[in-house]
């Protein structure tokens, strides 16, 4: 088959409550998206048989055969080995050293480049989001944990076999809450949504938020970030210092990062960014302003995402391509 017919990539994100296959042109231009529920536990084998599952049924709705296909890039949870392509552990999916690159090459015929899915994010808001083309991105999204990627001169920041940008892990405080990987004090364990749900169900038994307890009660994981929105809109004030209280510590987490990096942009993402963009950008630029140095307070722009949850599939098959161009030369 021509070489020129291969024109088609995908982008898959393996991360959260949803996966997800595209299909994208030449152009990077979304012409077929699939989604499939994420089961919990149910281990490696079947995982894989439901990516592929996902990725053969986008590809039909999209009249995309394989020999089309130029690339693969899915952005993955947990530590990988970037060479080889291995989910290394992700507890979520209870998987443990699976070779998602083999898997995926075999069965389509085509490369397929495996990066970590806030990494491929951050890398598709600078490819075609709120960082485009900037110098230095760093992309901070705060979810059920705090992820963090960096792009730097048009590069993924990585290290020589691992990701890192974890800003979730960076200690803030000397003592405090644990967090999903048992260290005390980080800034996952005071600022992620599950430590804003914990804290909005503990105000909520209290009686300091009484619309979220009619709505939610104090389960944490019935508590999510549009809940934590809906409860401030009907009246929770409360719930609004324990959010601003959180967007402080990822104010002070940016401050860091600035003065490591002085990136152009800082791109900030995920459900309580979208669910309260302007409290919590607010505080977020507030805090920055007040504890940055003065010659770093105008080098940094801190701007909402602009990809939604098609940032990691499509920064995933635009890595893709760009790592495989690379190793073509």
């Amino acid at each position: 088959m021509p070489s020129e017919l291969k024109t088609h990539w995908i982008g898959f994100d393996l991360g959260g409550t949803k996966i997800m296959a595209d299909v994208y042109d030449s152009q990077f231009k979304r012409i077929a998206c699939n989604r499939k529920k994420t089961k919990g536990h149910e281990g490696s084998a079947a995982g894989l048989k439901r990516i592929i599952a996902t990725i053969e049924a986008a590809m039909l709705e999209a009249n995309v055969t394989q020999r089309q296909l130029a690339g693969i890039g899915i952005g993955c949870p947990g530590p990988l080995d970037l060479k080889q392509g291995i989910v290394l552990e992700a507890p979520n999916l209870n998987w443990q050293n699976v070779p998602v690159k083999k898997i995926l090459q075999d069965h389509f015929e085509c490369p397929t480049v495996v990066s970590n899915d806030v990494d491929a994010g951050t890398y598709g808001e600078y490819e075609f989001g709120a960082g485009k083309k900037a110098r230095c991105v760093i992309g901070i999204f705060p979810g059920t944990g705090i992820g963090g990627g960096c792009v730097y001169e048009g590069n993924l920041l990585q290290g020589s076999n691992c990701t890192c940008m974890e800003i979730g892990h960076i200690p803030l405080l000397s003592d405090g809450p644990l967090d999903g990987a048992g260290n005390a004090g980080s800034l996952e364990s005071v600022a992620s949504r599950l430590a804003v749900s914990a804290a909005a169900a503990q105000a909520a038994y209290r009686g300091q938020a009484p619309w979220l307890m009619e709505k939610c009660g104090t389960k944490i994981d019935d508590i999510r970030s549009g809940d934590l929105a809906d409860a401030i809109q009907n009246g929770d004030t409360f719930i609004v210092k324990i959010v601003e209280k959180s967007a402080q510590h990822v104010g002070l987490a940016v401050v860091t990062a600035v003065h490591l990096l002085a990136p152009d942009i800082v791109v900030l993402g995920g459900g309580l960014v979208e669910a309260m963009p302007d409290l919590y950008l607010e505080m977020v630029r507030k805090t920055f302003r007040k504890r940055v140095l003065s010659t770093f307070r105008d080098v940094t722009q801190i701007v909402p995402a602009k990809l939604g949850d098609q940032a990691t599939a499509l920064g995933a098959a635009a890595w893709a391509k760009k790592c495989l161009e690379r190793n073509s030369k």
